[in-house]
């Protein structure tokens, strides 16, 4: 009798570190799974962000051997041209920032209801997001395009002149955001809409039995808890017009003062052959757009 009830005891301590080894096998496991995307992150990621630094602090040009200079390619950030730039930069990213969150929250409130041919509208709204970024810009380059352009014969066809969409400073930049809203307007669209769809239709309810007119559920219900979600698509558009290449580099080729900080970088490593202020100017705008992610996501969780 006290064999037997000795035995489980005995189990129970040999168990233990058996217990604990599978555990340890497991984290091997998994680190030996994360281990690829790991190696993928440092090579694609991390190396070239390094290789990018060092040689911020380099002569590095295109052709030729490279030398240490210390902290004279940030000099490039005192530049006229890289001024005007970011000006420019900064001014497409406001404007192109809120003509997108127009256009794509008013597509969403009249695509959030589920009635008859609503997902027809949606996935119209949406396939110009299936469409590259350079092939958009390649289509919208052949409709502005004064020669021949499509839009131009339509104007003319209803008796209006022809339009020069892109010779003066506001006309290229208004082209160019026109292009850009018919891109990502169905994009953000689709994530606004699962923000509305999110928010329960208790709260609605709740607002209407309490007397509240709709510019008042909007005010006090809508954009209270589609805050969260505004942010993401604040995050994901100032993060991509403070990039912006494509759409500048093929519809104007940065003519009439539509310049980007992206295209001067370009100017800087291929067309003055000077990798290392190419790369200081890239280090400058990495640390902003660092800083402004870290504000804007911190606001995000303070919402939630």
């Amino acid at each position: 009798m006290v064999a037997t009830l000795s035995r489980p005891a005995r189990s129970v301590r040999a168990g233990a570190p058996a217990g604990r080894g599978p555990g340890r096998g497991r984290r091997r496991l998994g680190l030996l799974y994360s281990a690829p995307m790991a190696v993928i992150v440092l090579l694609l990621f991390v190396l070239p962000l390094v290789l990018m630094f060092w040689m911020s602090f380099n002569h590095w040009p295109l052709l030729g051997a490279s030398a240490p200079n210390g902290v004279e390619n940030y000099s490039a950030l005192s530049d006229p041209l890289f001024l005007r730039a970011i000006w420019f930069t900064l001014k497409y990213t406001l404007v192109t920032t809120v003509v997108l969150s127009l256009v794509a929250f008013g597509l969403a409130l009249l695509m959030q209801e589920a009635r008859r041919g609503v997902g027809f509208f949606r996935t119209i709204y949406f396939l110009p997001a299936a469409v590259g970024l350079g092939s958009a810009s390649l289509l919208f380059y052949g409709l502005y395009n004064t020669g021949d352009s499509p839009l131009n014969t339509l104007l003319a066809d209803v008796g209006l002149g022809p339009v020069d969409w892109l010779g003066t400073n506001g006309s290229a930049l208004s082209s160019t955001i026109g292009m850009i809203t018919w891109r990502f307007a169905g994009f953000y669209m689709l994530i606004l809409l699962t923000g509305l769809q999110s928010i329960e239709p208790v709260l609605y309810e709740a607002a209407r039995t309490d007397g509240a007119g709709r510019w008042q559920i909007m005010r006090y219900v809508t954009l209270p808890l589609l805050r969260p979600t505004l942010a993401l698509m604040t995050v994901l558009s100032v993060t991509g017009s403070l990039l912006a290449f494509d759409q500048f580099f093929i519809i104007t080729g940065g003519r009439h003062d539509t310049t980007t900080v992206a295209i001067d970088i370009y100017r800087e490593a291929f067309l003055n052959q000077d990798l290392g202020r190419a790369c200081a100017i890239s280090v400058a705008v990495l640390a902003v757009l660092i800083l402004l992610n870290a504000v804007q996501m911190r606001l995000i969780r303070r919402e939630d």
